[in-house]
């Protein structure tokens, strides 16, 4: 596969596949390639720099890659730290409280703990506020509630 930068008679420049530089050739003499912005027909290649992979490029990839996923992780672990400190952890009661919680049974406040598929549905169907909370924030509780 092979990208060109292309623009049009129109001067939009836009970007496109194709499986070698011959099928380019082919394609645009029978005028396939059309701008997609102004579905001009009068395309030409244009200036590009190529690209060239490096070992140098790979790993500056890497590092950044590795910066991202250490950035993601304090952030994830920041996220489940406020949830320990803000909400308190009912277990499997978590059902049982979101509902008394919603219906003004019990004080308003923030919970966390878990719930079948079927249970979180039925909550969600009686208008009760819940979301999942993903593995990589979810806390791990300090104890179970009986």
């Amino acid at each position: 596969m092979i990208k060109y930068n292309l623009i049009c008679g129109g001067e939009h420049e836009f970007e496109a596949w194709f499986s070698n530089s011959a099928d380019y050739e082919v394609q645009l003499s029978k005028k396939l390639i059309s701008c997609p912005h102004c579905r001009s027909k009068k395309v030409e290649k244009a200036i590009m720099a190529p690209h060239i992979s490096t070992a140098r490029r790979k790993q500056a990839s890497r590092d950044k890659q590795a910066k991202a996923m250490a950035a993601m992780g304090a952030l994830a672990a920041e996220i489940r730290k406020d949830i320990e400190t803000n909400c308190d952890y009912v277990g499997e009661q978590f059902s049982d409280e979101a509902r008394a919680i919603h219906y003004g049974e019990k004080d308003a406040r923030a919970i966390y703990g878990e719930a079948t598929p079927n249970e979180a549905k039925e909550l969600l169907d009686e208008g009760v506020a819940i979301a999942p909370l993903p593995d990589a924030i979810a806390p791990k509780p300090k104890k179970k509630l009986n």
